[in-house]
């Protein structure tokens, strides 16, 4: 008997599914292989594996190149890796602006910890 959702379909797998297709198999090997790099593959493999389980970290990896092939070959466009410390501080930037964004839509400032006025040590 299987697992049924409220609406009475059947739940659907979130698992990525085996392939026989070698490309998908060779996508997910180099993305499990970049993932110990420090690039800015690297950098993404890694942020997602922490946040969700490594399979979906590698699906998600394998697709991203996989999208930088195919607008390589199709475009001739060139890949010049930016580095995993870019990456990082784009995402860090990323992060701030939404921080920011969700602060002042509920009427607050956000401020560095070290610019707090009313905090006094000693």
């Amino acid at each position: 008997m299987s697992f049924r959702r409220p609406n009475g379909e059947a739940a659907l797998s979130s698992k990525t599914r085996r392939t026989s297709n070698r490309a998908a198999t060779l996508l997910r090997l180099a993305a499990t292989t970049v993932g110990r790099t420090d690039t800015a593959l690297g950098a993404l493999f890694r942020r997602l594996s922490r946040r969700v389980d490594k399979a979906k970290a590698v699906t998600a990896t394998a697709r991203k190149i996989a999208v930088l092939f195919y607008n390589t070959l199709r475009h001739g466009m060139a890949y010049a890796d930016p580095g995993a410390s870019y990456y990082e501080d784009r995402y860090r930037q990323r992060v701030l602006g939404n921080l920011q964004r969700r602060a002042k839509s509920m009427g607050f400032v956000l401020q560095q910890a070290g610019s707090a006025a009313w905090f006094k040590s000693g």
